[in-house]
């Protein structure tokens, strides 16, 4: 009998859900999915309900591995009752021998990345050229910038002119930024100072800052897009962190040792006694349970509030992630961090470099072994949507996330807020895969979203009712191996893929097929 073979890209993005809650994004942002609205003669998005109906169709889901890289492919939002679209449009099923289709990919990769070089700066080509070395980065993405001053800041006009050359040499490709250099690490207003990494990625904008102002929401939080330029215009950063060339070179090592390694460590969420850095814990205290069978991390929340109980840790040996609120931490240097771990502080200061204003600088965290941090710039009052929320920032680094991505997306108003560390640091990388076997489609991943709802339909031919041959919604990231078996009269049907639009929060959205 004739195998079918998916001759488009299978899209494997979702949205929502990701456990934290729901974030206006900004007005200027657009999204390119098309809406179903009217029915085709040949395409319909009537579905039955009863997958029953299709001869031979069943599943099973079991953990596994994955493998081939894959790109992305726009999604089209879909409506209840709604149908599909134009048949000029569908990258349909067509009859031809097994291959294997290709999914998205599950994160950003080295080539989507530029590093920004302080042109005569002997520290800042130093760590550029190691890091271009140890990943790969084409001599293209290595973007030379002639700074006004060394300082810690930078007035926002001197800013904007270059970040205009900078945007002028950055190829269209490129999805995000490494800044080689500390100094300057923000960018100085008439009214407020946004973080460097932000500036960059946003434009300098008095809407992004202002002390304890509400600041503008960032439309990339919780998504799943792995290209945030091409998606939404905007490019995150990251600032490498290091004081001295051997630092770096050992925080750029230790982001390689990260890749795939799947750690089995601990992660630590902290309720402190300062009650007004601490107000994360209600975020923190469920993900303990909510984690409980993933096979790699150990949550723990440890309530310090009382007066008088330690208020950090000593002597861990296995840490991937370390949430805590405080000014300062005395005792880092007496646990070990994994490579990849992620860990910062809730206070004021963290991210005004050098010396946090008196209180402990984010890049304390990668100086103790740490792989990635984070602080805020200016007083920000401690709304939680300035800082990492921890549901977020795990969940997406355990689906395989860049710590860049997870990180970034873990902060739904980071105008005042600097990203510190190795970017590409990826200690869940997978790479999401599809094929066809023996009148089977087999989908290996753990890049899905928990508690988003997946669904492979099928159209036998000439049928104008898709039929649901099988359903999923995932829990905790994990290696996950689906295989559904093909219709028996399959010779001229079609497959679609349906799930969470990556953009798009509640809305579904046909991802591939169709």
């Amino acid at each position: 009998m004739p195998v079918l073979c998916l001759m488009a890209s299978l899209m494997f993005t979702a949205c929502g859900g990701g456990g934290g809650g729901d974030v206006s994004t900004a007005a200027s942002v657009s999204v390119s999915t098309t809406l179903i609205s009217t029915v085709g003669a040949a395409d319909t998005s009537s579905t039955a309900s009863n997958s029953g109906s299709v001869a031979a169709a069943s599943s099973t889901a079991t953990g596994g591995s994955a493998a081939d890289t894959a790109q992305a492919t726009t999604p089209t939002a879909i409506s209840s009752g709604a149908a599909a679209l134009p048949a000029e449009t569908q990258p349909a099923l067509v009859l031809a021998s097994p291959s294997v289709p290709r999914l998205p990919r599950s994160s950003l990769v080295a080539a989507d990345l530029a590093l920004l070089v302080a042109e005569g700066d002997a520290l800042s080509e130093a760590i550029g050229r190691a890091y271009q070395q140890a990943r790969g980065i084409p001599d293209s993405q290595v973007i030379r910038v002639r700074l006004p001053s060394v300082g810690d800041a930078i007035s926002d006009s001197d800013f904007s002119v270059i970040k205009a050359a900078i945007d002028a040499k950055l190829p269209a490709s490129v999805q995000a930024t490494l800044v080689t250099w500390s100094q300057p690490s923000r960018v100085q207003g008439a009214s407020c100072a946004m973080s460097l990494t932000s500036a960059l990625a946003f434009g300098y904008n008095a809407a992004q800052c202002g002390g304890c102002n509400r600041t503008q929401a960032s439309a990339y939080y919780d998504t799943d897009t792995t290209r945030p330029w091409t998606d939404l215009r905007m490019r995150p950063s990251m600032m490498l962190g290091a004081a001295s060339l051997e630092a770096a070179q050992a925080l750029i090592q230790r982001g390689l040792a990260a890749e795939a390694s799947l750690p089995v460590g601990s992660g630590w969420l902290l309720r402190t006694a300062d009650a007004a850095r601490s107000v994360r814990w209600p975020d923190f205290i469920g993900l303990p349970a909510a984690w409980s069978g993933t096979p790699t991390t150990r949550l723990q929340f440890l309530d310090a509030s009382a007066a008088g109980t330690a208020q950090e840790l000593v002597g861990q040996q296995d840490l991937m992630f370390y949430l805590t609120g405080a000014a300062k931490l005395t005792q880092l240097a007496s646990n070990r961090f994994l490579p990849g771990a992620v860990a910062d502080h809730l206070t004021s200061f963290g991210g005004y470099l050098p010396d946090g204003r008196g209180q402990m600088p984010a890049t304390a965290w990668l100086t103790a072994g740490a792989t990635a941090s984070y602080g805020t710039v200016e007083e920000p009052c401690n709304y939680q949507e300035k800082f990492p929320r921890a549901s977020v920032l795990i969940e997406h680094y355990q689906r395989g996330a860049t710590v860049l991505e997870a990180y970034w997306k873990s902060v739904a108003w980071p105008g005042q807020g600097l990203f510190v560390g190795d970017p590409l640091a990826r200690p869940w990388a997978n790479e999401p895969s599809a094929a066809i076997q023996a009148g089977a489609l087999m989908i290996r991943s753990r890049a899905l979203r928990r508690g988003a709802v997946y669904r492979v339909e099928w159209l036998a031919a000439g049928s104008s009712q898709w039929q649901v041959l099988d359903s999923q919604v995932p829990g905790q990231p994990r290696d996950l191996s689906w295989r559904i078996t093909l219709p028996a009269s399959s010779a001229g049907g079609r497959l679609r893929w349906i799930g969470p639009c990556a953009l798009q929060p509640g809305q579904s959205c046909v991802l591939a097929g169709g």
